[in-house]
């Protein structure tokens, strides 16, 4: 993979769209690990077996942020299930010689002390947190 790494990052997902699991495959780099609050630095074939499979209920994602600082992308989206549900989440993709080594996914309630009521002008904090960054 050559090119920018948020281009990278956002043909990532739309693999997941569009179940192109070829790509992904091809993308990945040797030693590849997945960590979520589920997950702790899985590998590469219990990531296929774990997570691939949910790419069927996938409808669309939708970036609210996408930084890239070094290496690493920060994502922030909210993705759209096939059956019309959606969630929030943020991932941290790193890169190594062009390849997606690793994958850090983000997700549960707000923050202590940020209410649910609150929590979108907390993620306006954050989004302009992460772009100040990526731009030093």
């Amino acid at each position: 993979m050559t090119g920018d790494l948020g281009d990278f990052a956002r043909k990532y997902f739309a693999a997941y769209e569009n179940r192109d699991r070829s790509f992904i495959e091809n993308g990945l780099a040797e030693g590849f690990t997945f960590t979520s609050p589920y997950d702790d630095h899985i590998d590469r074939a219990t990531y296929f077996e774990r997570c691939w499979p949910n790419s069927i209920s996938i409808a669309k994602f939708h970036f609210d942020a996408v930084a890239v600082s070094g290496n690493s992308v920060l994502v922030l989206y909210q993705c759209e299930t096939k059956s019309g549900s959606t969630f929030r989440n943020t991932e941290c993709l790193t890169f190594e010689n062009g390849k997606l080594k690793s994958v850090e996914v983000f997700f549960g309630d707000p923050p202590g002390g940020v209410g649910k009521e609150e929590y979108g002008a907390f993620l306006e904090v954050a989004k302009a947190a992460w772009k100040d960054r990526a731009q030093s």
